[in-house]
């Protein structure tokens, strides 16, 4: 007999404990109406200052390969000019 009534008593309080959770929920949907603007407004902001890093960053990436490119046109233009200048000279001996 004791069992029937342990399932009573759990059946009871689940239902107590079920309308004190929908209680609450009303009660808070009403303050979470409120908060989620300051929250939404400092996520944004964070959203947007990650982007702007990331284009900062890959500007920078791409002027710094555009002068490594350029160095390297510029050495490889310097080395044949040398080879260049350097193999009249053989042929002229």
């Amino acid at each position: 007999m004791g069992k029937q009534h342990n399932k009573v008593i759990k059946r009871s309080r689940r239902k107590q404990y079920l309308k004190r959770k929908k209680e609450q929920a009303k009660s808070s949907v009403v303050r979470k109406e409120s908060t989620p603007a300051k929250k939404t407004a400092k996520k944004a902001a964070k959203k947007a200052a990650k982007k702007t890093a990331k284009k900062a960053v890959k500007k920078t990436a791409a002027k710094k390969a555009a002068k490594k490119a350029a160095k390297k046109t510029a050495k490889k233009a310097a080395s044949k000019e040398a080879v260049e200048e350097a193999a009249p000279e053989k042929d002229g001996e």
